[in-house]
This record gives structure tokens, C-alpha cells and sequence, in this order.
């Protein structure tokens, strides 16, 4: 494989503009009585696409948005226009605290912010503390470097042969098919290379990826990723799965994805039905903590675990954000209910700046031990620190297994009993 790197995203240039993203319903009339079946068409076309509304983002809409209507809050184009870039813009729904500041895009590879109205109708207003809060306020500690920490961590642009693929693993490629998030995590894995602007990388600039995966038939299985494939509008999204799923070695494809839980309204019917269209589909949401479990984050799982998409989470631990057994637990908890089968628990990259997130590894395996027997198998996700340099992930397990003494194996179990178990020779 040639390890040039290439991982910088390639974009194609005004491809992509703002009427690229599907537009609020609009309704040709001709005459008034045709006028009234085609309002009737759109408004039940309408209510039967959108997303049901909470009633804490129908008090922050009333509240900071009095001239936006519910039908703008359930548009998932209103709510990326509409998010909070700047911390003069986000000063309007919290009282930012003296730490936390605009990021600053020329030093530590920074991310930039934003925040979708729904996501900051979560945060609370006052407490700079809160959990969610922390996740996506950028703040002073984010130009603190330490040592060991790295722009790209994981040495992904090491394993990429063409521009926007990493391919790391034998029968598995990484796609990074655009640069854009809704809202920007601080702790992003990818902060060195996602967009600093709005902007997709563009359908032209996937052929060399495309054609890569083609022409290697040891590739079955394709995660996309990037930046968040769920921004781009459902023509490129059908373009993109449809080419890959013409290619005929390529068995099943992955998304990863953060969309359901910071903008549920999204997931339309009509991007649901695309996805369906090319199974096997799976998905890996990005959920963080409990308070991300909302009606409208429910109700957009709900509508791709009916289309037969089988879902997976994929959390990162985070110091004093979800590091904790309680915590971890009901997430976990919650997430099987909205049909989510917890599948990674990261531990978090070590990217500049990011030494206020990471816990130690004892914490995670201090979490595990308190989720393994304690709630059902379903409950209990992979613990795997994705190692630097590009050692891909490795499992992080507490010591059950104690040693072999002649033909016994000395097991321990959650409850720290000792078991002997026979072994076969």
C-alpha cells in the first residue's frame, strides 16, 4: 500500500451552495381552489416528515427565536443556519463565564464553534459546568498543550493512499467524504482537518477515493465519515451510497454520525428512505451522556432502527462529563431503550489541547467493572483506546482472567469471587 499522506481533505470549490441543501417545502398553485390541495398536500407531507417538538426546544425557540415559526425549528437547513458561531452570538442563550472564549482558528489546529439552536436549547444557561456544556463551549484550556499530545494523533494521514481515504486496517477503508459537523465536539479527533468555514468537500472529489476502493477487492467494509455525512443534502448522500454499493465487493457500509443526537430534525423521511435502499447499512452514533437522550433524539433512532439500520453508540470518555459509573450506566441504559446497542467506549485521543478532557485509563476500567455483571451484556460497550501513531484500537479489559496454575485457569468475576475453570490441553 502506498502510505503517502494524503489525509488533508480535498474540496472541490462552489460546488455546494446554500440552495444545495433542500430548501422548506415549497408548493406551485395555479388557482386558489388548487392553492388549498396543494397547502393540504404540503402541511400532511409536512407533519408526517418532521420530527415531533419538545416542549423545552419550544420554549427556547418562543424565547430566542420569536420570529422563526415550529416549522423553521423542524427544518434541519434553519437549524445549520441558524447556529451559534461566534461566543457573541452564544452569548445570547448562556452567561459565558471568563474561560470560556471564541476559539482561535490559527493556533492548535482549532476548531471552529458552532452549536445548532436545538443542541444549545440543552445547555444550561448559567452553569459553565454542565456536562454538554463542556462538550462544545470552547474555553482557555483548549491552548494549554501537553506532552504527547499531537495534531493528528492516531497518524491517520500516515495510511492514506488517496486524498479523503485512510486505510488502515486489511479488509476495511476509512472515507472522510466531507469536512463539515452541525456542532463541533472540543475533543474531535479530526479538529487538524475539518472545515473551518461552512463547506463540503464535493461529489468530484470523491472519484479518486471511489475508484481506490474498486480497484482493491480486499475492501468489504466502508466507514464514512469526517466531518458528519448526514450535513450534506440527500442528493449526495444517495450518490455517494449508491456508488458504493455498486461496487461489488464492498459487502456492507458503516456511517458514523453525531446528526440524531445535535440535529434529530435531519433525519427525515425521505433521507430514511435513501438509507434503507442500500442494506446492509449500519450506524454509529456519537452519544456523549444522558441528558442527550431527548424526545427528538428518541424519535430520530426510532425512525432508522424501523428502516432496518442497526445501530451502534460510540461514546468517548470524558473527565468530569460522563466519568463516572452512575453515569455511564444510565447512558448506557437509556440508549438500549431507544434501540442503540452500546458498542465503544473511546478513550479520549490525546489532539492539542485536550488534556482537560482525558481521564486516566484506571477510570475507564473502574467504569467496566462497574457495568459488567452489574446490568445486562447488551449494556456493556468495548473499552478501547485508539493508539497513537496508528496502532488502530485496542481492547482495554479488567484483569478476570488471573492466570493458569497446571489445568486450571483462575478466573475472577464482577463480584471479585476466585473460580477455577479446567482447561483443555
Amino acid at each position: 500500500m502506498d502510505n503517502t499522506t494524503h489525509l488533508d481533505l480535498t474540496y472541490v470549490i462552489n460546488e455546494f451552495n446554500e440552495e444545495d441543501e433542500p430548501p422548506s417545502l415549497k408548493v406551485e398553485v395555479s388557482s386558489a381552489s388548487t392553492s388549498l390541495i396543494a397547502h393540504s398536500a404540503a402541511k400532511s407531507k409536512w407533519n408526517n416528515d418532521r420530527i415531533a417538538i419538545s416542549i423545552r426546544s419550544a420554549e427556547f425557540l418562543h424565547k430566542y427565536f420569536p420570529n422563526s415559526t415550529e416549522r423553521d425549528w423542524n427544518s434541519w437547513t434553519w437549524q445549520v443556519k441558524n447556529s451559534f458561531t461566534t461566543s457573541q452570538e452564544l452569548s445570547r442563550v448562556l452567561s459565558l463565564s471568563s474561560n470560556e472564549v471564541n476559539p482561535n482558528i490559527d493556533v492548535n489546529d482549532s476548531l471552529p464553534l458552532r452549536i445548532t439552536p436545538y443542541y444549545a436549547s440543552l445547555l444550561s444557561s448559567e452553569d459553565s459546568c454542565q456536562p454538554l456544556r463542556k462538550t462544545v463551549v470552547p474555553t482557555l484550556n483548549e491552548l494549554i498543550f501537553s506532552d504527547g499530545e499531537a495534531s493528528d494523533p492516531l497518524g491517520e494521514g500516515h495510511n492514506s493512499p488517496v486524498p479523503n481515504l485512510v486505510h488502515r486496517y486489511p479488509d476495511r477503508v476509512l472515507f472522510l467524504v466531507t469536512g463539515f459537523c452541525s456542532t463541533y465536539c472540543r475533543y474531535c479527533t479530526r479538529s487538524h482537518m475539518v472545515a473551518k468555514e461552512k463547506c463540503h468537500i464535493g461529489t468530484k472529489a470523491w472519484g479518486k477515493a471511489i475508484e481506490y476502493i474498486k480497484a482493491h477487492s480486499e475492501v468489504r467494509d466502508v466507514l464514512i465519515s469526517g466531518g458528519d455525512a448526514l450535513t450534506m443534502p440527500d442528493t449526495h448522500i444517495e450518490f455517494l451510497l449508491s456508488n458504493l454499493r455498486s461496487i461489488p465487493h464492498v459487502e456492507y457500509i458503516r456511517i458514523g454520525t453525531k446528526v440524531p443526537v445535535v440535529l434529530p430534525q435531519r433525519i427525515t423521511r425521505s433521507l430514511v428512505n435513501i438509507l434503507k435502499k442500500y442494506h446492509p447499512l449500519f450506524m454509529s452514533i456519537h452519544f456523549t451522556h444522558p441528558d442527550e437522550i431527548t424526545p427528538e433524539s428518541k424519535e430520530a433512532c426510532e425512525r432508522l432502527a424501523n428502516a432496518g439500520i442497526p445501530l451502534g453508540s460510540q461514546t468517548v470518555l470524558l473527565k468530569e462529563v460522563n466519568d463516572n459509573v452512575p453515569t455511564m450506566k444510565k447512558l448506557m441504559h437509556e440508549l438500549l431503550k431507544c434501540r442503540v446497542r452500546p458498542y465503544y467506549l473511546y478513550q479520549c485521543d490525546p489532539i492539542k489541547g485536550s488534556s482537560h478532557f482525558r481521564t486516566s485509563v484506571s477510570k475507564g476500567i473502574e467504569i467496566i467493572e462497574g457495568l459488567r455483571g452489574h446490568t445486562s451484556g447488551y449494556a456493556v460497550p468495548h473499552y478501547v483506546i485508539d493508539a497513537p501513531g496508528g496502532g488502530g484500537k485496542i481492547p482495554i479489559l479488567p484483569e478476570y482472567f488471573l492466570g493458569k496454575n497446571g489445568k486450571m485457569i483462575t478466573l475472577r468475576n464482577y463480584e471479585g469471587k476466585i473460580f477455577q475453570y479446567p482447561d483443555v490441553f
